[in-house]
């Protein structure tokens, strides 16, 4: 096998979570939505978040859904092409709390990262690819 990059990822969210995952990561960290109005009409059980190109992320609404815990689920990384300060300046600008920051290993190597926490308690990491400021 000759794997490329990771497609997607699910994640569940409470049912009547979509406009809070909108407002986070559309609004708040500047991605965009895909399929909603197939999700909206029914035919979808998910909708994604585009991350890039060839990534994104599925958010499954269930009505059993029960907030990760640090035994379940630790966090997503996303690779991010632009400064630590812009990724700083687009969290500030949406007041999104940085929890913590560092340069962590990740697939491409060390970079600087920060971690914020999305509204169903999900960790995010988001990573530059180089030491620039």
């Amino acid at each position: 096998m000759n794997a490329t990059a990771i497609d997607h990822v699910n994640l569940k969210i409470p049912d009547d979570g979509k406009d809070a995952a909108l407002d986070f990561y559309c609004d708040g960290l500047g991605f965009d939505a895909d399929d909603l109005g197939v999700y909206e009409s029914g035919e979808k059980p998910f909708f994604s978040i585009r991350l890039s190109p060839g990534s994104v992320l599925h958010l499954w609404p269930d009505a059993d859904f029960e907030a990760p815990t640090g035994t379940n689920y630790d966090h997503v990384a996303i690779r991010l092409d632009e400064s630590i300060a812009e990724v700083k300046a687009t969290l500030d600008d949406a007041g999104i709390e940085i929890l913590d920051e560092f340069e962590p290993l990740g697939a491409t190597g060390t970079g600087p990262a920060v971690y914020v926490e999305g509204p169903f308690g999900y960790r995010v990491e988001l990573k530059v690819e180089s030491t620039e400021t």
